[in-house]
């Protein structure tokens, strides 16, 4: 398997870190020729507003939303959520719209408000999955075809999937946790 990982901006480092210590193969994507041959795609967390507008201009939008709607696994942390959505709160960022959830960015404040708890994740299993937010996105609505993976105590949204689609407005790649990477993985080996 090999897996891309979008590296015009923020943690996509800590997502190769990742995918080495479960000896899946990847690589760094900037251009797009190396969206080629691809398994899966990782969209790392980071700052939204860079991140789309350099997917724009390494003309990268049209192709990785192409390959989204030809069944291309993608994961979206943070930012990478808030650009897999149809619908942005403030609609200040032009996204991929390719998964049906409205989203609302940097939903719990500054950078100093950023917070690490313990989430009940189901499809990882019993034990808590510990998750890290950086002036996060949440999640405030999800299509029909979309399915809600976690939500806080008070009932938000904060990691869904819909089909090959995965996102979650926590970093997973910020643990030691491989265990959201891994139901990714799974998905991706599933086409």
């Amino acid at each position: 398997m090999k897996v891309g990982i979008l590296a015009l901006q923020g943690a996509f480092a800590e997502h190769f870190g990742a995918l080495q210590r479960l000896d899946v193969e990847a690589t760094q994507v900037y251009l797009p020729k190396h969206l080629d041959s691809l398994d899966a795609l990782i969209i790392p967390g980071g700052e939204s507003t860079a991140i789309s507008r350099l997917m724009a201009d390494f003309d990268l939008v049209r192709p990785i939303r192409g390959l989204a709607t030809e069944g291309l696994p993608i994961m979206g942390t943070c930012a990478g959520l808030v650009l897999l959505a149809t619908d942005v709160t403030d609609n200040s960022v032009p996204t991929l719209g390719v998964m049906d959830i409205k989203v609302k960015r940097n939903a719990f404040g500054r950078q100093v408000d950023s917070f690490e708890t313990d989430l009940a994740v189901p499809v990882l299993g019993e034990e808590a999955f510990r998750a890290v937010f950086i002036r996060a996105p949440v999640i405030e609505e999800v299509g029909s075809g979309v399915e809600v993976l976690a939500r806080l105590p008070d009932g938000v949204a904060v990691a869904a999937r819909q089909g090959k689609l995965v996102g979650c407005a926590f970093h997973p790649e910020l643990t030691e946790d491989l265990r959201f990477h891994r139901y990714f993985l799974e998905i991706a080996a599933a086409r």
